[in-house]
């Protein structure tokens, strides 16, 4: 690659799909056969009567069972590995509430084909060796940290590895290192512009911020397009999770219209998350995931519980990799109340439309009575001026929109700018108390 480039791998990024389906099923019976080295794996073929060599297309992949997230959790730590442990170099974790968390393991050449990856999607949106990237990702045990800082590295960018948290400390880094990239999860995002107005620093005027790298937590286009105006930054969405390494999973590309999933590593399936059955490209369902370019612990379709859609179409950029979209949330997030699902993300929607509103907010759900409510509590913006009736009249539209959105008539109450708990890590936008009362 040259700094010219459009590509990072010009050969892996622009192949064809003959040529891309072609590796694919190359490295899924490369996988298979070394799954076989696990004895969970071993154990999951023997009971569904399947061989390594029944694997002879893509399509025989539906014939392999799926693994879950429990699977990790019931063979905690080390019961998945493909490889001796004594040939693996890190382990990530994810941080379950309950039960065991789930466990990664990476072996050195997964390490480094992990970077490739990542500095494959930050060279994508035009980061260069000249940049410098500042990642307010926590490090340890979560992906984000470590698996951004070896890409920036491995693209050769100058890196501030800030860590989360301390927001005055990351903006007289933003002004004292010249940081032109930083990799935030949304929440996070606003955070920084609301400590930049209380400060007095203009991001365009006071940064040479441009690009900014967002994901983590599920933000619809009106949070993406309202944190590119605030901090004056082209925002690019991104996908990863720990289980399929972390960071570099799926990313956008200039057009900013999908995120391009990297092919060469996993093969995407999107299934009903009922009947587990393929839906048609631009229907929404599970995605599934199996790894295909991994040493210490490859996953056969996995269900990741995050709910997406393959974007049909080719991407102009040139890269024929399918594009996913933007998370719509995980099927375990639903809300269902009075019989109507709901999704957080379809809340948001409604209320970054407002600029009246800040960008924090809360849904509260409990039950009065015999009945379950959700209340909606979003804060104002800084400069919002409004007196009672003029607040009063911003209400009335805005549980108008919700009801159109989500079928429900929420509570919605205005709050101060600040009045929300702030959170380094996810934003928690959804507080649930109904079983208190069940």
């Amino acid at each position: 690659m040259t700094e010219k480039s459009e590509f990072f791998n010009p050969e892996l990024e622009t192949m064809d799909r003959e040529q891309i389906e072609k590796l694919q099923l190359e490295r899924l019976k490369t996988t298979v056969e070394h799954c076989m080295h696990s004895a969970f794996y071993k154990q999951r073929f023997k009971e569904a009567g399947l061989e390594p060599g029944d694997i002879r297309s893509l399509d025989d992949i539906r014939k392999i069972p799926f693994t879950t997230k429990q699977d990790l959790r019931d063979t905690y730590p080390f019961g998945m590995a493909s490889v001796p442990l004594s040939q693996c170099v890190r382990l990530h974790s994810s941080s379950g509430t309950t039960g065991n968390p789930t466990v990664i393991l990476h072996t050195q050449k997964d390490l480094n084909e992990w970077a490739n990856a990542v500095a494959r999607c930050l060279w994508m949106v035009g980061c260069r060796p000249d940049d410098v990237f500042q990642n307010t990702s926590g490090y340890g045990m979560f992906t984000g940290g470590l698996g951004f800082q070896y890409g920036a590295e491995r693209l050769g960018m100058l890196t501030v590895p800030a860590a989360a948290g301390n927001t005055r400390r990351q903006l007289k880094f933003f002004t004292d290192f010249g940081t032109t990239v930083v990799h935030a999860i949304p929440s996070y995002a606003t955070r920084i512009y609301e400590v930049m107005q209380q400060e007095g620093i203009d991001p365009r005027r006071d940064t040479k911020l441009r690009t900014l790298v967002i994901g983590a937590e599920p933000h619809s286009e009106e949070q993406r397009r309202r944190i590119q105006d605030m901090l004056g930054v082209k925002a690019y969405n991104s996908f990863g999770m720990s289980e399929m390494c972390g960071p570099g999973v799926a990313f956008e590309c200039k057009e900013q219209n999908g995120m391009h999933i990297w092919e060469d590593y996993y093969i995407v399936e999107i299934v009903d998350p009922k009947t587990l059955e393929p839906v048609p490209d631009g229907e929404i369902g599970e995605l599934v995931l199996t790894t295909i370019n991994r040493e210490a612990m490859p996953l056969l379709r996995y269900r990741t519980r995050d709910l997406t859609r393959i974007i049909p179409g080719e991407c102009p950029c040139g890269r024929h990799h399918k594009r996913i979209d933007r998370m719509k949330g995980r099927s375990d997030d639903m809300i269902v109340l009075r019989g109507v699902n709901i999704f957080p993300i379809q809340v948001e929607q409604v209320l970054m439309r407002y600029k009246e509103l800040g960008s924090n907010y809360l849904i509260t759900l409990k039950t009065d009575e015999v009945n379950d409510s959700m209340t909606v509590e979003v804060e104002l913006a800084q400069s919002y001026t409004g007196g009672h009736d003029a607040q009063k009249a911003l209400i009335k539209s805005i549980t108008s929109r919700l009801h159109d959105e989500i079928l429900i008539t929420p509570l919605v109450m205005l709050l101060q700018p600040g009045s929300l708990a702030q959170s380094e890590g996810k934003a928690v936008r959804v507080k649930d108390l109904r079983s208190v009362f069940k």
